[in-house]
């Protein structure tokens, strides 16, 4: 009975922060792109430590990792982090401000960039979303169910897995 008691408490040790982190899908399902309004989708999400930004998009496109003045400048060439592989996944694995753009030439004047404030996940949730969102151009967009959609369903994901956690954890005690 301990050593069963021990390894539930480990794996709820374990599982707990990976179950409770959310994917953010960047634009939603318009993906990473010239059409998206990058500002408007960040406001509709809390991004949490913990948690990861998915950047989809096609070969035309990247995403690079940059500072606070590159991003006001949209200065593309001195990325902190760049990638290319047209699915990027990026950790979110500090609290504060965090800016990306695609380095593609014109397409950081034109709104593809991304502000966004991470926050600390011992952070009360009943805090109002914060998202960094210098102005931008406007670009045009297309209304779809991008604008948040998936931070909607990314809490009821980590509800759903939480409540599981817990149920498994008590079906253990009472074994």
């Amino acid at each position: 009975m301990a050593v069963s008691a021990v390894a539930t408490l480990l794996f709820l040790l374990v599982a707990s922060p990976v179950a409770f982190a959310a994917n953010h899908v960047v634009g939603g399902s318009g993906g990473w792109s010239q059409s998206g309004d990058y500002s408007t989708w960040a406001a509709g999400e809390t991004f949490n430590v913990g948690d990861t930004l998915e950047f989809n998009y096609g070969g035309s496109h990247g995403v690079d990792v940059i500072s606070k003045n590159d991003y006001d400048n949209c200065n593309t060439g001195n990325a902190i982090e760049s990638y290319s592989d047209g699915k990027t996944t990026i950790k979110l694995s500090k609290a504060g401000p965090m800016y990306f753009t695609c380095p593609t030439f014109g397409h950081c004047q034109t709104g593809m960039k991304l502000a966004i404030t991470v926050k600390d996940s011992s952070t009360l949730s009943g805090s109002p979303p914060s998202s960094t969102t210098p102005s931008t151009p406007s670009t045009p967009s297309t209304p779809s169910d991008s604008n948040g959609a998936t931070g909607h369903f990314g809490s009821m994901n980590k509800f759903v897995v939480g409540v599981s956690v817990v149920l498994g954890a008590m079906f253990a005690f009472m074994c």
